[in-house]
């Protein structure tokens, strides 16, 4: 059997460059190469590389995370160049990648999402309406990005002007979020038009941790990781038809992870990824694993995906 050139895409020029990194290295390592021959591209120095190697390569695996790599503009250029690849194309990208967008998308499909604020640079007053509105604690978090990075709990008024500050420095406008308490899941969905969701995840962040921040996310141990969720199974089948109906909501393929917290018989639903996390410590491989999946099988599946329904470029 001929071997499939897979373009393996990771680095980046996003403030999530470093995981990325990382996540790349262990697909590269998973990766049969008795199947694949593999090349490996860093968007920060190999764009022309990739446009010039295009014609020779039959799909392509991007793991990044981010702007510039997980919104849409990678994908764009993907398109243009006709080179299949694993997840969400332009559209979907774009709506998962920004917060706001997301929202707005889950609203309309009658799922339920925190109350929330859209702040832009201003005045303190409009801090303070939205503190009304809201109550506290709230989150703060910028409106594109990823990783937690960024993102704070403000329990306090005193704190709130730090935290937005923070914010403001990854991006020009943030969301103001009510703080929902709860036990804090994610579900994975793989698939394009039959999606198959993954077992549920509970998140507990070590007590060191406000929350599942960018340090509690990738250093290991420092999360529990609890797949199956240590919740009821009526809760369980609800949350895994919310991460369907979010897959859908956004336009998504081939596969996503989306987060939610659950409080009493209530689900809220977080944020979309669409390139999830692939390294030791990551969800989504683990959600995988536990339905049976081991890694290099899950990394054969998103190729195929990548590769089933697509129409050649001018078609």
């Amino acid at each position: 059997m001929k071997k499939l050139t897979i373009a393996l895409l990771s680095g980046g020029i996003s403030s999530e460059r470093e995981v990325s990194l990382n996540s790349g290295n262990q697909v590269f390592e998973a990766l049969d190469k008795s199947r694949y021959e593999v090349r490996r591209y860093d968007p920060q120095t190999d764009l022309p590389r990739l446009v010039a190697d295009a014609p020779g390569i039959d799909a392509a695996l991007i793991v990044l995370h981010g702007p510039y790599g997980e919104d849409g503009t990678v994908q764009g250029l993907l398109d243009l160049l006709g080179i299949p690849y694993q997840g969400a194309g332009v559209l979907g990208s774009a709506l998962s990648m920004n917060k706001l967008a997301a929202k707005r998308m889950y609203e309309q499909a009658g799922l339920t999402v925190p109350p929330y604020c859209v702040i832009r640079p201003g005045p303190l007053p409009e801090l303070g309406a939205c503190i009304r509105h809201l109550g506290l604690p709230v989150v703060i978090k910028p409106i594109q990005g990823g990783s937690s990075i960024g993102v704070s709990i403000v329990r306090t008024e005193k704190e709130l002007k730090a935290a937005v500050e923070a914010a403001f420095r990854f991006d020009s406008a943030i969301l103001m979020e009510a703080f929902i308490d709860g036990v804090e899941i994610t579900v994975g969905v793989l698939g394009n038009d039959d999606l198959q969701a993954l077992p549920v995840i509970e998140i507990v962040p070590g007590g060191q941790f406000a929350f599942f921040d960018y340090a509690a996310k990738y250093t290991a141990g420092a999360t529990q990781e609890i797949c199956p969720a240590r919740i009821p199974a009526h809760q369980a089948e609800r949350a895994q038809a919310i991460g369907r109906k979010a897959h859908e909501a956004l336009f998504c393929r081939g596969y996503s992870r989306t987060d939610m917290i659950l409080r009493g018989e209530e689900i809220f639903v977080l944020e979309t990824n669409t390139i999830p996390g692939m390294t030791a410590t990551s969800l989504f491989p683990l959600a995988a694993a536990t339905a049976g999946m081991s890694f290099p099988r899950l990394l054969d599946r998103l190729i195929e995906l990548s590769l089933e329904g697509r129409c050649p470029p001018g078609s």
